[in-house]
């Protein structure tokens, strides 16, 4: 789906969002209220300059809107693979927008991710992942490495992973296996403005991620291994 179709489905209410070399700014109406919105589209590599401008846009709106909701729309294909980008440290660029969506939710912001094409790597740790909950459209493609790539880095057959990855969806890219997982909330079907509405309602700075992925199956022991590093903390 294009970022102007969604925008439509999103917000019937109106919008005033703009994209400008693949990066996503402006407000929107969400149930009667201003919403920031950022985000990306055209499958955007994330460099240093794509990176400052989302950080700016957040930060704007904590200086500007106190408490304003923030929708961030994802569509990226990763950090930027380039040598000026490394050179620049495109990693403390890209862990700079991070802190800023910390920073908004910290100040009161409430802040909604939405995957509605492709989600990839630091691109989507930086973005969705800071949110205080994530979404995704239930075609969206959604992975950290690609199977080939991990074959390569962890010097495991790919033909083993790619058999792994039928039953554990740590290994499986998708939508659905990280919906397992519990790094995405939910799958929106049907009424998307509704489904934003609701998803703003609900959110909060409670990280229910590990608690998710056991309940959905996907993650079973994350949440047994964060209760008993924080029980063994409160007895020290």
């Amino acid at each position: 789906m294009d970022w102007k179709t969604l925008a439509a489905q999103l917000f019937p209410q109106g919008h005033e969002i703009t994209e400008r070399d693949l990066f996503l700014s402006g407000q929107a109406r969400v149930a009667g209220r201003d919403v920031t919105v950022i985000g990306t589209t055209g499958h955007a590599p994330i460099g240093v300059e794509i990176a400052l401008a989302q950080a700016e846009a957040v930060l704007r709106t904590v200086r500007e809107q106190p408490g304003r909701p923030i929708v961030i729309l994802i569509d990226t294909q990763g950090q930027r693979l380039r040598h000026r980008d490394e050179m620049l440290g495109i990693n403390s660029y890209m862990a700079h927008l991070g802190k800023c969506i910390d920073l908004a939710r910290r100040r009161g912001h409430r802040v909604v991710g939405l995957v509605y094409d492709q989600a990839l790597s630091g691109g989507f740790i930086t973005s969705g992942l800071m949110a205080d909950a994530c979404y995704a459209l239930p075609e969206a493609s959604i992975r950290v490495m690609g199977l080939p790539a991990m074959a390569r880095i962890t010097k495991v057959p790919e033909a083993l992973l790619t058999e792994l990855a039928r039953d554990n969806p740590v290994f499986a890219p998708g939508a659905e296996n990280y919906l397992r997982m519990g790094g995405v909330v939910d799958l929106w079907r049907g009424d998307l403005a509704q489904a934003l509405a609701a998803a703003l309602n609900e959110a909060g700075p409670a990280d229910r991620r590990s608690e998710l992925g056991r309940e959905r199956g996907g993650r079973k022991l994350a949440a047994n291994v964060i209760e008993a590093v924080m029980a063994d903390d409160g007895a020290a």
